[in-house]
């Protein structure tokens, strides 16, 4: 090897091992890396930065305004709150979510389309009496499948594209992969409804309502005058008991106690510490006349309005608050709100629940100026785990959403405008029309992914060119030398997952599409076949929560552990390769 290629291959190999490691964000991640790749001088100066401008970053940032406008007129809630019945058995909810979902995801953001699903989901599941955990991981599968049927339904189909058109000369169009990728979805919606919600574990009781799996951790505070001062903890058991909440222990200058707590005589400002559903901790507050954890910012937010909401919501990945505490978000003073509960795998919190930093999976449950609930959700970037009707304000818009959206699709999807140009004129008219406000319209930006790309893109270029990607391309020739052409995809497939199980599929997709070309030329076969292989790989991310976004937003709600996902996921990832590859050596012949 050249010193080029070790040191871009060692600089791959880092960055691989902290995006797993997952102590530093990807964005941090693969910006530094690519700092270090122009110092070194694997990185050609003048293309530093050529990946911010980039089609394929460009497209994906686009691709998430429209989504965000789709989302805001009403269009897409039209569709979930006209279909979704919570009379109908599990097979049938899960195969319909999921249809809607898929379809969905084809033509915005999977993210997107599951992060407005999954407050439907879990009303359905309260409705009837039933564990969301048995049809929310079906829902985020489904909504992955989903993005695979067209050119911008997920990120790894537009770095496709891209790569393609930079190094064949000819982009794809937008339903090019729906072929393969639209009958793989198909494929996997079956065995996901029929029999992948099956292979889920359901613990303590199969039919658990969706309130027992958001219990959380909260703090009550002791007034100044209250009767219980003086009481031992333990005399408020017989209310707790009652009102269906935990005493959990006692928090008293800072210092939190357990066990022994529960004899320790109460004083003025402890803040007790509880576990229970919302409307649980709610009664028990009113029956003890206890104050939120916080009782000076409790009166602030009574005099802003009318009264209180509490909201429970999910923390996605790149949520405001992701890493940070209440505190130091400035939660109160920016938004009149306070993080009254936080729910966490059922683990045992040990600091103030307002310094405890907030991790991604993360339920909180908030307390907010009555009605604005959807404002403050909205600032701190967490869904709401309820109808999201509150966002929708641009009912009379829907209509005009979809058709300029439409229209631009098939103004795209026949050549007439170049994809970047048509979305680009979209997130304009959404503007123009304030389906968007033009105040929000960089908030609606996923800024961290932006800067992967725009990151990504120069390093694998650089790897391309030092000829990294033609020495992966020899060792995956050489292992499968002999083999017929469906089992040389069918590796290229797997190692394409195993590296997306546990990246980004975006950085798995800028290293592993270049490879496919080469191993193309060297067989010397259409590169077609290869890279939808890895198109269809990169975005097959089931084994793990951390492999896609859509994984990770559903492990709190869900009441999912890590080692979960697998039992789904490992089936269907099976399935996916066994349609896949016989489809693309139908429709993309070698």
């Amino acid at each position: 090897m050249t010193q080029d290629q070790i040191i871009l291959f060692s600089l791959f190999v880092a960055v691989f091992v902290l995006l797993i490691w997952g102590r530093f964000r990807y964005d941090l991640v693969a910006f530094t890396a690519l700092m270090f790749g122009v110092i070194v001088g694997v990185v050609p100066t003048d293309q530093a930065f050529s990946g911010f401008g980039h089609p394929a970053t460009i497209v994906v940032a686009l691709v998430l305004v429209i989504s965000a406008g789709l989302v805001r007129s009403g269009a897409v809630y039209l569709i979930t709150r006209t279909m979704v019945d919570s009379a109908r058995g599990l097979g049938t909810h899960i195969a319909l979510m999921g249809g809607i979902g898929g379809i969905l995801s084809a033509f915005m953001n999977n993210v997107a389309a599951l992060a407005l699903l999954m407050p439907v989901d879990i009303q359905t599941a309260r409705k009837a009496g039933r564990s969301p955990g048995l049809s929310l991981m079906p829902l985020s599968f489904a909504t992955i499948l989903g993005g695979m049927a067209t050119l911008i339904g997920t990120p790894p189909n537009i770095i496709i594209a891209s790569i393609r058109q930079e190094s064949l000369g000819e982009s794809y169009k937008m339903f090019d992969f729906a072929p393969v990728g639209a009958l793989v979805a198909l494929a996997g919606l079956i065995f996901v409804a029929l029999i992948g919600w099956r292979l889920i574990p359901v613990r303590d009781d199969a039919v658990a309502k969706v309130s027992d799996l958001a219990e959380y951790i909260a703090e009550l505070t002791v007034p100044d005058e209250s009767k219980h001062i003086g009481k031992r903890l333990s005399e408020l058991q017989e209310t707790a008991d009652k009102t269906d909440v935990a005493l959990i222990g006692l928090t008293r200058d800072g210092k939190r106690r357990y066990g022994a707590a529960r004899n320790s005589l109460l004083q003025a400002e402890d803040c007790i510490v509880l576990e229970g559903r919302p409307e649980a901790i709610d009664e028990f507050r009113a029956a003890t006349s206890l104050n939120f954890s916080d009782d000076e910012r409790e009166e602030k937010l009574k005099a802003a309005g009318d009264g209180l909401d509490l909201i429970e919501a999910v923390v996605p990945e790149h949520a405001r608050i992701v890493g940070k505490t209440a505190q130091s978000v400035g939660l109160t003073w920016r938004q009149g709100a306070l993080l009254l509960g936080l729910s966490r795998q059922g683990q045992r919190l040990k600091r103030l629940i307002r310094q405890t930093s907030i991790k991604a999976g993360d339920i909180v449950l908030l307390l907010v100026p009555k009605d604005r609930g959807s404002e403050v959700t909205h600032w701190l970037g967490v869904l709401p785990l309820a109808n999201r009707g509150l966002s929708v304000t641009q009912d009379s818009k829907t209509w005009m959403a979809i058709g300029i959206f439409f229209v631009a699709v098939a103004l795209a999807s026949f050549g007439v405008l170049y994809l970047p140009i048509a979305l680009g004129c979209v997130a304009v008219a959404y503007v123009i029309t304030r389906i968007i406000p033009i105040t929000e319209l960089y908030n609606e930006i996923e800024w961290p992914v932006v800067v992967l790309l725009g990151s990504m893109i120069p390093l694998g270029a650089a790897l391309d060119e030092a000829g990294g990607t033609e020495l992966i391309a020899d060792a995956l020739v050489g292992l499968t030398a002999g083999f017929p052409a469906w089992a040389v995809l069918a590796v290229l497939m797997a190692v394409t997952m195993t590296l997306s199980d546990v990246l980004n599929n975006t950085a798995t997709t800028i290293v592993a599409a270049p490879v496919g070309i080469e191993m193309a030329r060297i067989l010397d076969v259409s590169a077609d076949p290869f890279l939808m292989a890895v198109a269809v790989a990169a975005s097959s991310a089931f084994l793990t929560p951390i492999g896609h976004k859509n994984n990770t937003l559903v492990l709190g709600p869900g009441g999912y552990r890590f080692g979960d996902y697998w039992r789904m996921g490992l089936p269907l990832e099976v399935i996916v390769v066994a349609v896949a590859v016989p489809a693309i050596l139908v429709f993309w012949p070698l």
